[in-house]
């Protein structure tokens, strides 16, 4: 490789690493190999469709059992949180009945 080429590489990973990016090289099927760039494309984007794509990866592939407390980790992370949305309940004796 010539001394301009070199630069030119080191300035582009540069770029990446500014950017926080990073290559590394992965082995797997040739029939994957679509896949793995798309995920990879949108892994890269950082925005909230990777970090959902980044949970449900880890958790297909980790080994661990669920935590506790992944309950009001689901509720956290609701649509819902900082709706505000009244769910008190009226305190009513209700009906007489003559029995």
């Amino acid at each position: 490789m010539g001394s301009s080429q070199t630069r030119a590489v080191r300035s582009y990973r540069s770029r990446l690493t500014e950017r926080g990016l990073a290559r590394f090289e992965v082995l797997g099927r040739d029939t994957d190999r679509d896949l793995i760039r798309s995920v990879a494309r949108r892994l890269a984007e950082d925005n909230a469709n990777a970090s959902k794509l980044r949970m449900i990866i880890f958790e297909a592939v980790s080994d661990a059992s669920p935590k506790q407390g992944s309950i009001l980790a689901a509720l956290r992370r609701s649509p819902l949180v900082g709706a505000d949305i009244d769910v008190s309940r009226s305190r009513e004796k209700g009906r007489d009945v003559d029995l």
